[in-house]
């Protein structure tokens, strides 16, 4: 297990590049899968998620040449579909949360799959029913081996229908979409999400050969066609990495410049940090993040507390619940933090409380943070991740706080940010990895 030794209390300055999407790579990747031709994906980010994947699409037969740092070609000629029956297969699945997204890909091209539970973040029940249902809409048919945790799924004569996803599931609604391209007939899927990240698998698809209307939007359209093509991708930049600076450069009190933010796909994320009393200077595709000595939360019109809460797109994103919430322990005023989507994601506020923040636990999905106004200086402590977007709020709080902290189990902030430790000595950070 690693860990973080962080000298807090440092004011930090430069530009810093955002990775590529997280959240985009799982998708885009196992869409490789729907075509033998060669598909040559860009600006993948180098994160532990991400490289398991690619490893867990090499073991199925994928063939895999490196371009650059960043660039990869794929081509699944030949996928091995016994490989899905090893054991091999089951631990390495059951250790990656986005192995589900092989399966859409998979039932669609050779009419079966096999994927184990898989695994991923430790913030609450996340349900693969809407995935599963969607499936069983066109036709395939699901066998569950609770002993082994193993699910087999028939789907040898998929055929277009209408599907009302029980949740605008992202991952569930991107898996049934690669299910439906290739389908027969017409698929029609109603209260579908919408974010960046799905819209990008429905351009790169449609590069591809598939017909695919109304993404964006909550109803999808899907016509099946008979094989997709190679494809060349460019995926967005990570707009979680860019809210996770904007936050840290706040806390920080740092002037930092976040090169290439992809602006347009951000959506109402600015917003909310200005909401915060950030100042955010935007230029171009770039963003500044400008130092300052004080920033002030809103109130409401009618003068009552700020409430930021997730949702799905285009309301404020849950995987930056976490970061705004760190963010608001020095900022002038209150707020209410309402993580609506995963039971267990606040819990790491008990961390930030022995540092010294004031901030009431409600109940599992609402936080109340009063904030500090730098009045008092966080303290450093030990402490330890339980996940992705905590890790990084906890190590937010650490390079604000005084003295030196110590981050546990930092492979969950590697599962989703690529160099970190390094990338931020480059603005000034005194951060030291430890194996």
């Amino acid at each position: 297990m690693g860990s973080f030794k962080i000298k807090g209390g440092i004011k930090l300055r430069g530009t810093i590049v955002p990775q590529g999407a997280k959240n985009e790579a799982l998708q885009i990747l196992s869409a490789v899968l729907l075509t033998p031709e060669p598909v040559t994906i860009h600006n993948i980010p180098l994160i532990r998620d991400v490289l398991k994947l690619i490893e867990l699409l090499a073991e199925l037969g994928v063939e895999i040449q490196k371009l650059d740092e960043h660039s990869y070609r794929f081509q699944a000629k030949s996928v091995d579909l016994e490989y899905l029956n090893s054991p091999e297969f089951k631990s390495r699945g059951a250790g990656l949360r986005g192995s589900i997204m092989v399966l859409g890909p998979l039932i669609s091209r050779y009419g079966k799959g096999y994927i184990p539970k898989p695994g991923g973040d430790k913030i609450g029940r996340r349900r693969l029913d809407t995935h599963f249902i969607g499936f069983q809409k066109l036709g395939a048919q699901f066998e569950y081996d609770a002993e082994n945790s193993f699910y087999r799924v028939n789907a040898s004569n998929l055929k277009g229908a209408y599907i009302l996803l029980d949740e605008p599931s992202v991952t569930g609604t991107a898996n049934v979409i690669m299910a439906a391209v290739l389908a027969e007939g017409k698929t029609t899927i109603y209260n579908a999400a919408c974010e960046p990240y799905l819209q990008q698998l429905c351009k790169m698809l449609i590069a591809m050969g598939a017909k695919i209307s109304g993404y964006g939007s909550n109803r999808i359209e899907i016509e099946g066609v008979k094989a997709l093509h190679g494809c060349e991708h460019t995926m967005l930049p990570d707009m979680i990495e860019v809210g996770s600076f904007i936050g840290l450069a706040a806390m920080t009190q740092s002037d930092i410049t976040i090169k290439g933010a992809g602006v347009e796909h951000l959506g109402i994320i600015p917003e909310i940090f200005r909401r915060m009393g950030i100042k955010l200077e935007i230029k171009g595709d770039d963003i500044r993040v400008v130092s300052q000595e004080s920033y002030q939360i809103e109130s409401f019109i009618d003068g009552s507390i700020m409430t930021i809460a997730d949702g799905p797109w285009p309301n404020f994103t849950p995987d930056l619940i976490s970061i705004v919430l760190v963010t608001a322990i020095q900022a002038k005023g209150n707020v209410l933090i309402h993580q609506k989507m995963f039971e267990s994601r606040l819990f790491f506020v008990d961390n930030l409380i022995d540092m010294g923040a004031q901030i009431i636990l409600c109940d599992p999905h609402r936080a109340t943070v009063m904030g500090l106004n730098r009045a008092i200086r966080l303290r450093g402590i030990t402490m330890s991740s339980p996940d992705i977007r905590a890790g990084v709020a906890l190590l937010i709080a650490a390079l604000s706080a005084e003295g030196t902290s110590t981050i546990h189990n930092i492979e969950q902030i590697d599962r989703g940010y690529q160099f970190i430790d390094t990338r931020l000595k480059a603005l000034g950070a005194e951060i030291e990895r430890v194996d």
